[in-house]
């Protein structure tokens, strides 16, 4: 692997394996006391065999664990409403579980609020977020692949007028409709 800033030419591989064990421990601790559900009916059958246990203090921490609002919570466990979550909820809440986790900024945060407005929109993208195995992680991954492969020379006027000291600086951050594309093929929703 090789640095863009130079600082090393190759990570070595024992660092790389204590890096990912780091991110698969961080991954698994977002959804550790009931596990990363699937599906929106998945969150909804537990919610409802806990309410019939009378579990109510385990419903709030499996719906915050999940990203479902409190206040859906409470008008569930009132009977107001008959489900916990409908399919963009469940979807929405699991990115924002990923977010506490990733502290997504600027084009990364762009892109979240891009994907939460597709889980609004279309169930079918919102079902697909919501699978395990499918992470904003995984997501933003697949955009810096992009970006890495895409590199372009940036003109060395822009580069001196920048105040940049460096030999060659490219850049290869995708467009929005790039993005747009990246994002729909990672989480395999509409075409």
């Amino acid at each position: 692997m090789e640095n863009v800033c130079g600082f090393y030419k190759k990570m070595p591989e024992k660092l790389i394996n204590i890096q990912a064990e780091r991110v698969r421990g961080k991954e698994k601790s977002m959804f550790e006391k009931f596990g990363e559900m699937s599906s929106y009916k998945e969150i909804n059958t537990l919610a409802e065999n806990l309410s019939n246990e009378g579990d109510l203090e385990s419903l709030r921490a499996m719906a915050e664990e999940n990203g479902i609002p409190g206040d859906y919570v409470e008008l569930y466990i009132n009977g107001d409403i008959p489900y916990l979550c409908d399919i963009p909820t469940a979807a929405i809440g699991k990115l924002d579980i990923e977010c506490k986790d990733l502290k997504p900024k600027e084009i990364m945060a762009d892109w979240m609020e891009y994907i939460k407005g597709q889980c609004l929109e279309h169930e079918e993208t919102a079902l697909q977020v919501r699978k395990k195995g499918k992470t904003l992680k995984g997501c933003i991954a697949e955009l810096l692949k992009w970006s890495f492969k895409n590199q372009i020379p940036i003109d060395k006027e822009i580069v001196k007028a920048a105040g940049v000291n460096a030999g060659k600086v490219t850049l290869g951050i995708p467009g929005m409709a790039q993005a747009k594309m990246i994002i729909k093929e990672y989480y395999g929703g509409r075409k």
